[in-house]
């Protein structure tokens, strides 16, 4: 085990795979020489190489249409887009080729590429740098998205991406790339998808999160315990495959729900788990359910602080959901 921050373990998982599968390669914008605008690539193309960490023109849609090509010949690569703002103009080589190249081809080209981007606020880029647009992809049928939000879950998570024969949006929250640290197992550390954890016990609520957002609830929760509300904290991780096991078996247990995200609130991803509450939890709700989330303008650059969910937003929406009736 090592201590490490989220950027440092996402740096160790990539590490990982390289140097233990020959098919795996990195691309992307500055990922070689300079280590990525956030260093999560730092230092790899000096071991392993300019034709496996591969500098890339400004063209995101030339990046992830190399990928595509450099999977259906078998390699497993790992495309970097700067910013999650960024990957717009290869949205149509994702939804219209990554995501569907498995279906069309019935399964004989998996189309093995993993898409790493940060996303989210909290460091004061603005609107061009601090979009949430995951729902986007979630929409997507045949992409799976992942949110890790703690070291060992990033390495973990992007492993599995890696060797996953799907491909992969693999959402970075650079929010907290730094400022979240922990123990993180050494080796071939692997974490599934389509499986949410369960980061604190509670009977009054479930606070459903995942990345940057995810610190924020715990710190809600633990504020609230002290007024004798017992939050429940379940990190999603996964976003596709969602855990419905885990989402409904919680919300049975408390009866109350409060869903948390940064992205915009109308069509955002918590929606699509108020829906799935309704339609299969209906008779266990004692509230309605809660959102808790950015909202539905552009990012703002001044009020960052004001549009982004903090614990005391979170805590407000909780308190005012336990004692709903």
């Amino acid at each position: 085990m090592t201590d490490l921050t989220l950027v440092q373990a996402v740096n160790r998982a990539l590490h990982e795979a390289l140097s233990t599968d020959p098919d795996v390669l990195i691309l992307g914008e500055d990922v070689g020489v300079n280590g990525g605008v956030f260093r999560a690539t730092e230092g790899l193309q000096k071991e392993f190489g300019s034709e496996r960490v591969i500098d890339t023109p400004l063209s995101e849609t030339g990046i992830v249409g190399a990928a595509v090509g450099m999977a259906l010949y078998g390699l497993k690569p790992v495309a970097e887009i700067q910013f999650l703002d960024f990957i717009y103009p290869a949205f149509d080589q994702i939804v219209s080729e990554v995501a569907k190249f498995r279906y069309r081809s019935g399964g004989q080209y998996p189309c093995h590429v993993v898409i790493r981007t940060p996303y989210g606020g909290g460091i004061k880029g603005g609107l061009y740098h601090s979009q949430s647009s995951e729902a986007y992809f979630a929409h997507t049928a045949g992409l799976k998205v992942i949110v890790p939000s703690n070291p060992a879950d990033a390495k973990g998570l992007l492993l599995t991406a890696i060797h996953d024969e799907d491909p992969v949006l693999f959402l970075e929250p650079k929010r907290i790339y730094r400022s979240v640290t922990g123990e993180v197992p050494d080796g071939d550390h692997r974490v599934p998808f389509g499986q949410a954890a369960t980061v604190r016990e509670g009977s009054d609520v479930s606070v459903f999160a995942y990345g940057a957002m995810l610190p924020q609830a715990v710190q809600a929760a633990e504020a609230l315990s002290s007024e004798g509300v017992q939050a429940e904290v379940i990190d999603l991780r996964s976003l596709v495959p969602l855990d419905e096991k885990a989402v409904l078996a919680s919300v049975e247990k408390t009866g109350r729900a409060v869903i948390v995200h940064e992205a915009p609130r109308f069509c955002g991803y918590g929606a699509e788990l108020a829906a799935l509450l309704a339609e299969k939890a209906l008779y266990s709700l004692k509230a309605p359910v809660a959102r808790v989330t950015g909202f539905d303008t552009p990012f703002p650059y001044a009020l960052e602080h004001v549009y982004l969910p903090n614990a005391e937003r979170i805590a407000h929406a909780v308190r005012t959901t336990a004692r709903a009736s």
